[in-house]
């Protein structure tokens, strides 16, 4: 990410990766009432505000309609592929005032029962097989009926905003709908709806007002969380779920994102072509195996494309997948795809066959200790009954199978890091040194917090040379988001230093007024402290 600056290299930026425009953000989260935004290749401020009424799904759904319309207006005889990545529902989950009213007091019964619905819900929909067992609570998850009232109100209160803003992100898929039928574009085209993965953990076992304290080790009880809890799910939050409701999302399943169970990689898939697919099949579910990677050989498939094996001199690396074009119209046809492997921090899975091999890695453990696990897919959808002890040669079988695909795939060496690389000085070949000095002249584009001054937990100055009036009021130098961050700004003609940890401000004021005309402004920040935050 810390090629995502103005300095570029912007060869890995969607430009540089074949697509014509671009607008949304870079990194792989943001805050949805005040984006990192960039549109195409330079960095851009919110068009609004959330007292405005802005949210980015709402801006996104906006941009793609501004680019086919500019695209249509000069070419009508052009077609299209965009592709449109919410922020939803991946942390934070923020939604408008009235998404979140609307689900006041819906998930007070707890996760227990909302799962058992849930999956209820599913066997009668068709969209699980009948038989398919609801998999026990994962380890951690306690019985909502034995969590203290203080947990109850919280988890409750941070699953309204999840559903908030997942309610909030099915209309603005809406918009893109009723846009394209408007446009008289919505039958020809193939509309391709996915989740990226399972339920995240992120939000451990009480939830979290600020995600990024679970990325910096910080315990946040719920004590403390519930003193914000009108906070949650609008801009002055940063909130994720506990574990019993990401557990709830990924019913019928166990685990979750970052493991190769059902749970992490297991997600929807909804298909809508009206020019190509049989009016018959409106509606028809298919439960053969299909994979993210099989999705663009299938686009290929139903545009009649080859992708060319060498592009300006450059041999291209092959397409991996398998196309299930022909599925969109043939129920009962097997999937092309019969052998996938799995990989996520050290966690590894492979089906093959119906067979699914799979084991959940703890970081720091040795790979050869670890169990595997084996599940016949096609009666135990819900990896309920674990036939390892029964059946020790295919698992055997599938295990070589798994390493065989691994070192095809460029997944070797294993590599279980994960906090490590959020520290960015921290990574081999880092751009940003422990002993560089930063000078920021306006005007300036916005910097990714991943390729500005890495000032996070350490021992830093800032300096500014600027030109005062006793009424001059404005910040000088701001780093992170409301809900995190410091900021160095001037305010009734005297310097302050503003340092947010996750809504926990320590506000320190210079004792003397500024002085009229230029004057440089310094402020010392020294680490003392053993805590993170310190």
């Amino acid at each position: 990410m810390e090629d995502c600056s103005a300095a570029g290299p912007f060869n890995q930026w969607p430009l540089g990766r074949g697509f014509d425009r671009f607008y949304g953000f870079l990194e792989g989260e943001t805050d949805q009432f005040n984006p990192s935004l960039t549109k195409d290749n330079h960095h851009v401020n919110p068009p609004a505000k959330p007292e405005d009424g802005y949210h980015l799904s709402e801006d996104l759904v906006d941009n793609f309609f501004s680019m086919v319309s500019d695209l249509k207006g000069v070419r009508p005889d052009r077609p299209f592929f965009a592709y449109i990545p919410f922020g939803a529902t991946h942390a934070p989950h923020q939604a408008p005032q009235e998404y979140l009213d609307k689900y006041r007091g819906k998930f007070d019964q707890g996760w227990d029962i909302t799962r058992e619905q849930w999956y209820q819900n599913q066997l009668e929909l068709g969209i699980i097989p009948e038989g398919t067992q609801l998999a026990p609570r994962n380890p951690g998850v306690e019985a909502w009926e034995d969590l203290p009232d203080v947990q109850k109100e919280l988890a409750a209160r941070l699953q309204e905003a999840f559903a908030a803003f997942l309610d909030h992100t099915d209309d603005q898929i809406g918009r893109i709908v009723d846009g394209l039928r408007e446009l008289g574009q919505l039958d020809n085209t193939v509309f391709i709806l996915l989740s990226d993965n399972g339920a995240s953990q992120e939000g451990g076992p009480f939830g979290v007002m600020h995600e990024m304290k679970f990325f910096n080790a910080i315990l946040e009880t719920p004590e403390e969380a519930i003193q914000r809890i009108d906070d949650i799910g609008g801009p002055h939050s940063h909130t994720n779920y506990p574990w019993g409701w990401a557990q709830a999302g990924n019913s019928p399943f166990k685990w979750y994102k970052q493991n190769t169970h059902e749970g992490g990689v297991h997600v929807p898939l909804v298909i809508h072509w009206p020019e190509g697919i049989d009016k018959s099949q409106n509606g028809q579910l298919r439960n053969q195996f299909i994979n993210v990677a099989d999705i663009a050989p299938t686009i290929f498939d139903l545009l009649g494309i080859t992708p060319p094996s060498l592009f300006k001199g450059i041999e291209q690396l092959p397409v991996t997948g398998h196309s299930f074009a022909h599925l969109l119209n043939e129920p009962e046809a097997k999937s092309k795809n019969q052998v996938q492997y799995f990989e996520n921090a050290g966690s590894r899975a492979i089906i093959a066959d119906n067979w699914k091999a799979v084991t959940r890695h703890v970081q720091g453990a040795d790979y050869a200790e670890e169990p595997w696990e084996l599940y016949d897919l096609s009666s135990d959808w819900s990896e309920c009954d674990n036939l390892a002890d029964k059946n020790q040669s295919k698992l055997t079988e599938l295990q070589h199978l798994w390493w065989e695909e691994a070192d095809k795939h460029g997944v070797l060496p294993l590599d279980d890091r994960m906090f490590e690389l959020f520290g960015q000085r921290f990574r081999d070949q880092s751009p940003h040194p422990s002993d560089r000095r930063y000078v920021y002249k306006p005007p300036m584009s916005p910097i990714p917090g991943q390729a500005a001054a890495s000032i996070s937990g350490r021992s830093f100055d800032i300096t500014a040379r600027v030109s005062c009036a006793s009424d001059d009021n404005g910040v000088l130098f701001a780093y992170g988001t409301e809900n995190s961050g410091i900021s160095f700004f001037v305010l009734n003609n005297r310097l302050v230093i503003d340092y947010n940890a996750f809504d926990d401000h320590s506000i320190i004021e210079s004792d003397r007024t500024l002085p009229n005309g230029e004057v440089e402004l310094k402020a010392e920040f020294r680490r003392l402290g053993k805590k993170r935050y310190d």
